[in-house]
């Protein structure tokens, strides 16, 4: 077929495309109500929880313009307009945009129109828009339609039809990423993800991770995005991420993969319900485990976009508590309280200032919560020149094991477990060596020579630095006081603050009595000395009662 009659072709199809999806949504939109757009039954419970989760997400728009695209009955618009200098509401079903109209029509920032977002006929004055918005629109759309889409941006309810695209969410990041545009001056512009996530409410009303949300935003091609495009695209780019796998085990990007991850769970003596962090959690692997095994809700955030990729990907036909997001866990913010469990494996060493980061994690943790971390370290004192040419080029940030224990308690965890496996670490590198080794054609098959090149000598690299005592390995674990232990340590501390007052006040009688004689008997002690020695004797007394 030539290029013409394929075009023809596909031409055909998007124009039936277009029937097929019109006919759907007349036939669904007779009822006007949440449940019919949302097509489930519960709608109106999962909308209280979805739509302030979704809302939460968007980047500052006060006073901007807004496009909202399917914008349905107005469940998104009526909230918009709050905020909004404008929202242009559009929909293709015009008894529905005609139906929000009615309902938020009295806005007067708001303008509504009946448009099909595929139409070559439909025209938005370029650069007009500062936020475009769509919920549940893009699995409605044929793959040409999305990317067409996306180039001009640079339930249970029983059905007889279904016209919903189901697709891997690499295929949404794939599409985005690729767009770019060039203006009339010669500036190339590219969309940036700033998050993709679960929606939470889905997650645990239904433990469906397949409602997903990508916030994109509109850079320069020349804008420098740092740490997160080398992790995607040097360190853990998707080929790299699979060979990871292949070593560590299914659904696992970290050393000792499911071995270690069973032991170092077993020390958080989980309960159902319970809510955890997952700090840096890659494909999910441990986070699927936590979830199944212990009943917990599980949020997983990584920076790195592929990683949170694959992770959505296996999550996929798994009925379990977890949800992925798209996040740097030094700008992320949660509110104070809110989990019981911090986890984290070997993702810390990449943070420059962790004294920050273990403040935040003492913040978010509820009292008696935990804090469990595994992650690189050094042995003290001054790396060797090349151990310090390797931390450089990696980007890392290591510390020996004792120093960071200390970082720990200094953010205010107690009970802190500082633990050097260094051991462990050699005996498991030592074994997924000798694995990949002895399937050396089967790893080269799946992937390449220069993968399992690379494998091998990175694999051996770390065995030697571990072995001369120059690379370590650490286990940390903490515990946010209970506020029945805060309560035990405060009446300790004021006891002991008691006895330090009585004893500061003894001294202060005890000194002014000695200087009192010695004044008396030989006169060499001016008034001036006497003073000061008493208020420094009495400003001990206050700071005392002060700490109190």
């Amino acid at each position: 077929m030539d290029a013409a009659a394929a075009t023809a072709v596909n031409g055909v199809l998007e124009v039936e495309e277009r029937k097929a999806q019109k006919s759907y949504w007349e036939e669904h939109s007779k009822d006007l109500t949440v449940e019919a757009m949302m097509l489930d039954s519960r709608a109106a419970d999962l909308d209280k929880e979805e739509r302030p989760e979704i809302l939460s997400l968007l980047p500052p728009y006060e006073g901007k313009s807004v496009l909202e695209l399917g914008a349905g009955i107005g469940r998104f618009t009526g909230e918009l307009v709050k905020t909004a200098g404008h929202v242009l509401a559009m929909d293709f079903i015009e008894s529905v945009i005609k139906k929000n109209e009615s309902i938020n029509g009295h806005h007067k920032n708001a303008s509504f129109m009946c448009a099909d977002v595929t139409s070559p006929d439909l025209t938005i004055k370029d650069n007009s828009i500062d936020l475009i918005f769509s919920n549940w629109l893009l699995m409605y759309l044929s793959d040409e339609e999305v990317e067409k889409l996306v180039k001009r941006m640079s339930g249970d309810s029983k059905r007889k039809v279904n016209p919903t695209h189901y697709r891997e969410p690499r295929f949404y990041t794939k599409v985005f990423k690729e767009c770019q545009a060039v203006d009339q001056d010669g500036n190339s512009f590219e969309l940036s993800l700033l998050t993709c996530k679960c929606v939470g409410a889905y997650v645990k009303s239904k433990k469906n991770q397949n409602q997903i949300c990508w916030l994109w935003q509109k850079v320069d091609s020349t804008e420098d995005r740092g740490f997160q495009r080398f992790l995607d695209n040097v360190q853990y780019k998707a080929s790299g991420i699979l060979r990871y796998e292949r070593i560590f085990g299914e659904g696992f990007v970290s050393t000792g993969g499911i071995e270690t991850t069973k032991e170092f769970v077993e020390k958080l003596d989980l309960k159902p319900g319970q809510n955890v962090l997952d700090v840096g959690c890659g494909i999910g692997g441990g986070d699927f485990y936590m979830a199944d095994k212990y009943d917990v809700h599980v949020v997983g955030i990584d920076l790195s976009i592929n990683m949170v990729s694959f992770a959505l990907e296996r999550a996929i036909g798994r009925n379990c508590s977890v949800e992925f997001e798209v996040a740097d866990c030094t700008t992320k913010t949660y509110p104070d309280n809110t989990f019981d469990v911090i986890y984290s494996r070997d993702t810390i060493l990449h943070i420059q200032d962790k004294p920050s980061l273990f403040k935040s994690f003492f913040k978010w943790l509820k009292p008696g919560g935990k804090v469990l971390i595994s992650d690189y370290c050094k042995c003290p004192g001054k790396p060797s020149e090349e151990f310090a040419a390797y931390i450089k080029q990696r980007g890392y940030d290591l510390h020996d094991v004792k120093a960071y224990g200390q970082m720990l308690e200094n953010a205010g965890f107690h009970d802190v477990i500082a633990e050097d496996r260094t051991d462990q670490f050699l005996d498991v590198l030592e074994r997924e060596l000798a694995e990949v080794e002895k399937n050396k054609n089967e790893f080269v098959s799946d992937f390449s020579q220069e993968d399992y090149d690379a494998i091998v000598n990175g694999w051996k690299a770390k065995l030697q630095r571990s072995s001369a005592g120059e690379q370590r390995w650490g286990l940390f674990i903490a515990t946010k006081l209970a506020a029945s232990r805060v309560s035990f340590y405060r009446e300790r501390e004021g006891s002991r603050n008691r006895k330090k007052r009585a004893n500061a006040a003894t001294s202060v009688s005890h000194f002014l009595g000695l200087t009192s004689q010695v004044v008396n008997q030989e006169g060499l002690v001016s008034h001036a000395q006497c003073t000061k020695g008493v208020d420094v004797a009495e400003t001990d007394v206050r700071q005392v009662a002060e700490r109190e």
